[in-house]
């Protein structure tokens, strides 16, 4: 387990050298059975990280005393049960499209991230990759290191917004709520396939703006959480 954020740890369960196929941007339910406690997780890398790790990655907010959402437990060691694939909001097995823009909103990057890591593991089909990932303030960016990286050497295109930081925080990027200039800026062509996760506020406009552009609505795939 490491910090990702001040809310949120990145959670690795070792598979015990055991399969487990999915399709990016699925979760996995972790079940407390005494408790009869159940909740879904989106899985945060990539299937092919998986195969190579030989573990599943998932990115668990924690309270203000940095303990994990019911019913996980966040002590290294622990035995955790879990019970998946679950979910239909994933990246396609042979998409018509080649150009892709990933929306994001806090958590909301775990599958999106998912996603995005399957489709530059398979660089001959794509074209373009756009990341418009929005956080409360500059240190709430899950895996920023990691896709500063990526856009530093053209893997991906990046653009950062905080909604909730003052003019005294250090940050020079995008303020403000995701809006119709910022995605203009990353969806350079209206065949596009979007794929938005993040709050229901966020996840109720994009969709209308990504349509204000051009982008057909069965081009926009979207997940609240």
């Amino acid at each position: 387990m490491t910090a990702a954020t001040p809310r949120s740890r990145i959670v690795r369960l070792d598979l015990n050298g055991h399969a487990f196929d999915y399709a990016p941007g699925q979760a996995v339910v972790i079940v407390e059975a005494d408790a009869g406690k159940r909740r879904p997780y989106s899985i945060a890398a990539a299937p092919e990280d998986a195969r190579h790790d030989r573990c599943l990655e998932l990115l668990v907010g924690i309270d203000g005393e940095g303990r994990g959402g019911p019913p996980f437990p966040l002590e290294p060691g622990s035995p955790v049960d879990i019970e998946g694939p679950v979910g239909t909001f994933t990246f396609p097995d042979a998409p018509e499209e080649r150009d892709f823009v990933f929306v994001a909103g806090g958590t909301g990057i775990a599958p999106l991230r998912a996603m995005m890591r399957h489709a530059i593991a398979n660089p001959a089909r794509i074209d373009h990759v756009g990341l418009l990932y929005s956080a409360r303030t500059p240190d709430e960016f899950a895996y920023a290191e990691e896709f500063r990286a990526l856009a530093s050497r053209g893997v991906i295109e990046l653009q950062q917004t905080v909604t909730r930081a003052s003019e005294e925080i250090d940050w020079s990027g995008i303020r403000g709520r995701i809006d119709r200039t910022a995605l203009t800026a990353l969806v350079h062509d209206p065949r596009t396939l979007c794929f938005v996760c993040g709050p229901a506020a966020m996840v109720d406009d994009i969709p209308r703006l990504l349509g204000e552009i051009g982008v057909a609505r069965e081009r926009i795939k979207i997940e609240d959480w």
